[in-house]
């Protein structure tokens, strides 16, 4: 075992943030500190990264040493694999990797992928929480391609805690269930207990788990490591200036455009699927393209750049040209690496892994929008040429302007060949007709709303279902009561902030669109807000969003075409793990692309809340975590409409989801107490509103997501690491306590003021409580396992 190697690239962060690297295994010969070395970047849950040496991502490297480690992983994959198998590789990182554990198997491959492609739908979608861009999706061109095997293989570049695995497996397993699960990563740096937290989670499953790496090691993060990150980054940044370094505008070199002879019906990669039926076309490809490459550069050092996702085919098309200088005895001097997403500060000193940065504006038409792209690594001078491979939605305009990738290579080389492999684009996967949208729904012949307070975009399922009875008993009203009385002038404040941020971020043509059914009351109160505050009537929607389906795309293409997307706001009660803003933003980033050519301008991601006590969103009234009085109850709090539904025997293709109006709940009523009540607090809030309207505006809003690190921790230490166990915030603990199958609740005693009704439901539930300081919400609810 050691902690350090000489010259290490990663002595740099290890001397300044106190991160530590252990070898505990080296079945492959290499430790930890040769796969691997160190940089800091600046993101809030993980400032460390991995800067992988035999990867091609970050740092140029020799592509035959590339394909080595990812064939040695294969072959510890294999001892692993039972029966047959399918491979599933992580983007953006592990894209070629997971194609050569796959070529290693001889097994179908695929690998996430954070594009939308029209016609395709995502048979399955999941989160990458401490990643720069956390949403994957999965788009085969055959929706079963993740069935046909045994075994599935996950292949990632590394594994610190095992978590993003997990949260993986589970999202996979609910469509496409396997019996055996083998995970391949270079280095694997989980601790005992996280190990123990996979295997029992698989096995909660009824599956089986192995992992298998090049290396296993343990890491030492200090706890205060991401704000010292960040404080590191800011401290070299201001170091920078003070020094007035001003780079060199180099003129620029030739630029030379190779479109490849490469056959539409092969694809450039696994983001489609690819299996060994056309890995001969896939070979004859790349020998054709390399030969057209080859005739384009000069001897010397050539690198060869991917782009983003697009790995495997540059790597391979690198490969081809060390192969060729090999076999005509010169040195071959071909290094690979590609383009991130992921912003990374660059130190030129030897014991750091990124010696230097170029960014550069995105040029593939981002669904989740614009943003800086990076490359890293890569010195003026040092190439001969540079082979620029992209795929033929990313060779835009962007990609070629001033400023842009292919510009700033041309200042670093004599040469840029830029090769554009055309694009796979599978078949739809089935013809859709021309949508015909139905019309929205309005009380009082649905919900008990006043007409104008909200229009439904949903499908009455009223008829479909005969209850009309809830477990509200006077305990129940007691409770929602009692906070009505104790909380209706805080939440007309909350109100008040959260609906003039809307104002100022939308304008006064401002849509509101509620996430039924608990978003509804929310909304409700902000149109009220908007109306008696500035005598606007804003349009105010409720659409379904559901856990694990998303947000309702019928009730998109219905805003889409009354209203201009850019002025919707999407409107929620409260904040607990995050997962409603994850699900939003994977949503809306597959409705901007299906509904590109009808769209003005695109939908927002973004969600103002009420309360946000999980930090996952920027738009909010309050973060404080107070029990809101419309969670106390279920539909007789939120206009007598149920939670909604989407099942293909009730909801047509074309249809909003559906939803149960319950009127026969009417004598119990409480949705227009609730505003009522709160809306006659404005006058009195109004003025401390405005007063503080400015402070709130101008300071820092940026999601932490220190809430799903707390679910998280509460997992860990309570739940065998399944955060499906968990429930955050006082509004979804209390619903638990009156619905659920409470096991414990962990509450913060510097809330106690907030507890009350927390601790009378779960005294009378007989469920544990546990003090658990310092925790963002004020309580924590685990169920039941």
């Amino acid at each position: 075992m050691r902690d350090e190697a000489s010259g290490w690239s990663g002595n740099w962060v290890a001397e300044r943030l106190g991160v530590r690297l252990r070898t505990t295994d080296a079945p492959s010969g290499m430790m930890i500190t040769d796969l691997v070395g160190l940089a800091v970047r600046r993101n809030p849950r993980r400032a460390q990264l991995l800067v992988s040496s035999v990867l091609g991502k970050h740092v140029p490297t020799d592509p035959r040493l590339v394909t080595d480690a990812g064939l040695r992983l294969a072959a510890k994959a294999r001892a692993a694999v039972t029966g047959d198998a399918v491979v599933l590789g992580y983007a953006e990182t592990a894209t070629a990797l997971g194609h050569l554990v796959a070529d290693g198997l001889g097994a179908p491959y695929l690998h996430s992928t954070r594009r939308v492609v029209e016609g395709l739908e995502s048979v399955a979608d999941f989160f990458e929480e401490h990643s720069h861009a956390t949403s994957h999706r999965l788009l085969p061109a055959d929706p079963a391609f993740l069935a046909r095997a045994e075994t599935l293989v996950l292949v990632d570049d590394e594994v610190i805690t095992g978590k993003t695995v997990v949260s993986t497996i589970r999202a996979l397993h609910k469509k496409f269930p396997h019996k055996h699960y083998v995970v391949a990563t270079l280095v694997d740096l989980r601790s005992e207990a996280d190990r123990g937290r996979m295997e029992r989670s698989v096995k909660r499953l009824r599956a089986t788990l192995d992992v298998v790496s090049l290396a296993s090691g343990e890491i030492d993060l200090p706890e205060d490591l991401a704000d010292n990150g960040n404080r590191l980054i800011d401290t070299v940044e201001s170091l920078r200036q003070l020094a007035g370094v001003e780079s060199v505008q180099r003129p620029r070199g030739e630029v030379v455009q190779v479109v490849a002879t490469w056959p539409r019906a092969v694809p450039e990669g696994g983001r489609h699927g690819f299996t060994t039926s056309v890995a001969g076309s896939y070979e004859s490809a790349v020998t054709v393209t390399a030969a057209a490459v080859a005739g384009r550069i000069p001897d010397g050092p050539v690198h060869v750049l991917g782009t983003e996702e697009l790995m495997y085919a540059p790597l391979r098309i690198a490969s081809a040209l060390a192969d060729r200088r090999a076999a005509e005895g010169r040195r071959h001097e071909i290094t690979f690496s590609t383009t991130t997403r992921s912003p990374v500060l660059d130190v030129d000193d030897p014991g750091y892994a990124v010696r230097t940065a170029i960014t550069f504006p995105s040029h593939d038409d981002p669904a989740d929008g614009d943003g800086p792209r990076f490359a890293y690594n890569l010195r003026a001078g040092a190439f001969e040429a540079i082979v620029l491979v992209v795929d033929e939605p990313a060779d835009t305009p962007a990609l070629h302007q001033e400023g842009g990738l292919v510009d700033q290579l041309s200042r670093m080389a004599p040469r840029v060949v830029v090769v554009t492999i055309p694009a796979f684009t599978p078949e739809p996967r089935h013809d859709q007709p021309a949508r015909q949208l139905p019309a929205p729904l309005h009380g009082p012949a649905f919900g008990s709303y006043e007409r104008d307070d909200v229009s439904w975009l949903l499908t009455d399922l009223s008829s479909e279902d005969a209850e009309t009875t809830e477990d509200n008993d006077e305990a129940h009203l007691e409770l929602f009561d009692e906070a009505l009385s104790a909380s209706a002038q805080r939440v007309a404040y909350a109100v008040g902030l959260v609906t003039e941020q809307v104002l100022a971020r939308r304008g006064q043509d401002a849509v509101l669109v509620s996430l039924a059914p608990t978003g509804t009351p929310i909304g409700v109160l902000m149109r009220r807000w908007a109306q008696r505050v500035h005598g606007l009537d804003l349009p105010h929607y409720a659409i379904s969003l559901i856990h694990g389906r998303g947000i309702d795309q019928t009730a998109l293409a219905y805003l889409a075409a009354h209203h201009d997307p850019a002025r919707v706001m999407f409107v929620d009660g409260w904040t607990g793990t995050g997962a409603v803003t994850r699900e939003l933003a994977a949503a809306v980033e597959k409705a901007n692309s299906t509904l590109d050519a009808h769209l003005s301008s695109p939908f927002s991601p973004e969600m103002a809340a009420l309360a946000d006590p999980g930090r996952s969103v920027a738009i909010y009234g309050t973060r404080e975590d107070f029990l809101i009085p419309s969670a106390c109850l279920g539909p007789t709090a939120s206009g007598l409409v149920s939670s909604t539904v989407l099942d293909d025997d009730r909801v047509g293709p074309n249809d909003f989801h559906g939803a149960v109006f319950h009127a026969g709940l009417a004598p119990s009523d409480m949705s227009k107490k609730f505003i009522d009540t709160v809306a006659a607090r404005f006058p009195i809030v109004r003025t401390k509103v405005m007063l503080d309207l400015e402070a709130h505006l101008g300071g820092d809003h940026t999601p932490t997501w220190a809430g799903w690190d707390a679910v998280e921790d509460a997992a860990e230490r309570f739940g065998d690491g399944d955060v499906s166990l968990v429930v955050a915030g006082i509004d979804e603990t209390v619903r638990l306590l009156l619905h659920g199958e409470p096991a414990k609740v962990l509450v913060d005693p510097a809330r106690d003021a907030d507890l009350g009704q927390v601790k009378r439901l779960a005294e009378a539930r007989e469920v544990p409580l546990e003090r658990v300081s310092g925790l963002p919400y004020s309580c924590i609810g685990l169920l039941r396992s």
